[in-house]
């Protein structure tokens, strides 16, 4: 039934709402650090790791599809092509962040006498960047300019063992996904019930393979479902209903509804449970929008698309665009009424991201990504992340 997809409808809008997440959460956090007018305080503008793990739920289900696809095409996995796709695809952007973030920028911030102070020096954090453990620079130097890159790491050592094991262990695939999302929770457990350390505790936190063990446990199933998704009652409109009130509510609300009921703290503040959850609801909210013919959510405009063909720029540039942004326009922001600030200033920041990712994907990230197609193999290309 859904062994041979070509595209998924509709994921590249939600990539892009992921991405835009995370862009209205580090824009409210610089406000917040400039002493702007800020709406930090709102549940909306304090999603950055809502979005980061739908990104990792939806790598997950992706990466498992395309190499369940490969094997029942060739009977083989080609870890030699998987590697090199995801080397053109993440490393080019990835580095480049790297070196504006840890050589360029220190240089610009000193010579122009910029009000910011760079937390690490380049000997400090480029061996974690090198061998993509940026989560490390988070935790050991706090909030910095490249603090979204944190979540590239986590894919690359999830990509690193992922296709060798599914190529070794096929036959078992879905006891080692089972295997990977319970020894997480398990770690995880020890976090928060255990005195662990600061340092175990927010390393364990960042590492979402469980995320990644969900988006792929849901690529196998839908794999190997001979019925359509439409038939199953869990995509039947009243659940549809339900699962979209319980994500939209969080998104927008979660703080507020925490702070008046307690049934709404339980569900959306309990260690483990919650964020399971949540990420459960993300895989069910991806086979929904691209496999449900009856979902009353579909996102399929050309508009929505082209945002999320450029989402891994918005995501990789947006911190750096509104630290410009703020930088330059701190004095003019400040003369504003609030609204009209907030208005002006998400014009700016949006319109300047999506113009940078653009350029970015159309003049430096296709280069490799030509490149890219002659490791993969013809039914792939419409499908991969």
């Amino acid at each position: 039934m859904y062994k041979d997809i070509k595209y998924f409808n509709g994921l590249n809008a939600l990539r892009f709402f992921a991405a835009f997440l995370v862009v209205l959460h580090h824009a409210e956090q610089i406000r917040l650090k400039y002493h702007l007018f800020n709406l930090k305080h709102y549940s909306l503008f304090n999603n950055g790791g809502v979005g980061v793990t739908f990104f990792f739920v939806l790598s997950g289900f992706l990466i498992t599809y395309l190499l369940l696809k490969e094997n029942r095409t060739y009977n083989d996995i080609s870890i030699r092509n998987f590697y090199v796709r995801r080397i053109l695809r993440i490393w080019p952007l990835y580095f480049m962040l790297v070196g504006i973030g840890t050589l360029a920028l220190p240089f610009l911030i000193t010579m122009m006498h910029i009000n910011y102070v760079m937390p690490y020096h380049f000997t400090q954090v480029f061996g974690y960047y090198l061998f993509f453990m940026p989560f490390m620079v988070n935790v050991l130097f706090g909030h910095h300019l490249l603090e979204p890159l944190w979540s590239i790491g986590v894919e690359e050592l999830f990509y690193l063992t992922w296709a060798p094991a599914f190529k070794l262990f096929k036959k078992y695939l879905f006891e080692i996904i089972i295997f990977i999302i319970a020894l997480k929770i398990m770690l995880s457990a020890f976090a928060v019930f255990c005195v662990m350390g600061k340092t175990y505790n927010e390393v364990i936190a960042a590492l979402q393979f469980e995320a990644m063990g969900i988006g792929g446990l849901g690529a196998y199933i839908v794999f190997n479902r001979k019925k359509t998704i439409s038939d199953s009652i869990l995509f039947s409109k009243p659940v549809q209903l339900f699962f979209y009130l319980f994500i939209f509510s969080y998104v927008l609300f979660w703080k507020e509804l925490s702070a008046i009921s307690a049934v709404f703290k339980i569900l959306w503040t309990t260690p483990i449970v919650s964020s399971v959850c949540m990420m459960l609801s993300f895989c069910w909210l991806i086979v929904n929008i691209a496999l449900n013919e009856q979902s009353i959510v579909k996102l399929r405009s050309k508009q929505l698309s082209f945002l999320g063909e450029i989402s891994y720029g918005i995501y990789m540039y947006h911190m750096l665009v509104v630290f410009a942004v703020v930088v330059v326009g701190t004095k003019v922001l400040n003369k504003l009424n609030p609204a009209v600030s907030t208005i002006v200033f998400y014009i700016v920041i949006t319109t300047a991201t999506i113009l940078v990712s653009y350029l970015s994907k159309r003049f430096f990230e296709e280069r490799f990504l030509k490149l890219k197609a002659k490791y993969e193999k013809p039914q792939h290309r419409s499908v991969e992340l």
